[in-house]
């Protein structure tokens, strides 16, 4: 992973020397992350709703900034408590190629073209599929500069 990374709601994805979890506070700060906007959880419910996941409920938002060159491996959302719901992410800024692979790290991935404002919501079987983003090109974006923004929602809680 080469993004840096912050959250809003009631969990955020953290990453230190005892590993990756959850947790209801900024490991830097010591203080709760922001809540999360309301707009954005409502993005976040319509379209899981659309996709046929209509009692979605995210607590966590994680939120990546990509910079040229950064990218994600191939990985697998496993750290959530409910399974059942899916993972909302949204693509802003920079164009990006998400890598959408199987259930084995070793499936060669599908490689789908995001825009800025693209939504993908992936659950039910697929929901473990292994995905990432491939490099990102260079570019500029009339809002996001040179930079692309992921807003990936989860139902992280019980």
């Amino acid at each position: 992973m080469s993004v840096a990374m912050t959250n809003c709601g009631a969990l955020g994805w953290v990453s230190d020397e005892s590993g990756y979890r959850y947790s209801p506070v900024d490991p830097l700060s010591k203080t709760p992350w922001p809540e999360m906007p309301p707009e954005f959880r409502d993005l976040a419910t319509r379209a899981a709703a659309e996709a046929g996941f209509p009692d979605f409920a995210p607590d966590a938002c994680l939120i990546n900034r990509y910079a040229p060159g950064a990218q994600m491996g191939l990985h697998q959302d496993r750290d959530e408590s409910d399974f059942a719901a899916p993972i909302v992410s949204v693509s802003l800024g920079l164009p990006a190629v998400f890598l959408f692979g199987g259930m084995r790290r070793s499936e060669r991935p599908r490689r789908i073209a995001l825009e800025s404002g693209d939504v993908v919501v992936f659950g039910g079987p697929a929901r473990l599929a292994y995905h990432g983003i491939a490099k990102l090109a260079a570019g500029a974006h009339p809002l996001a500069g040179a930079y692309r923004l992921n807003l990936t929602f989860r139902k992280a809680g019980r």
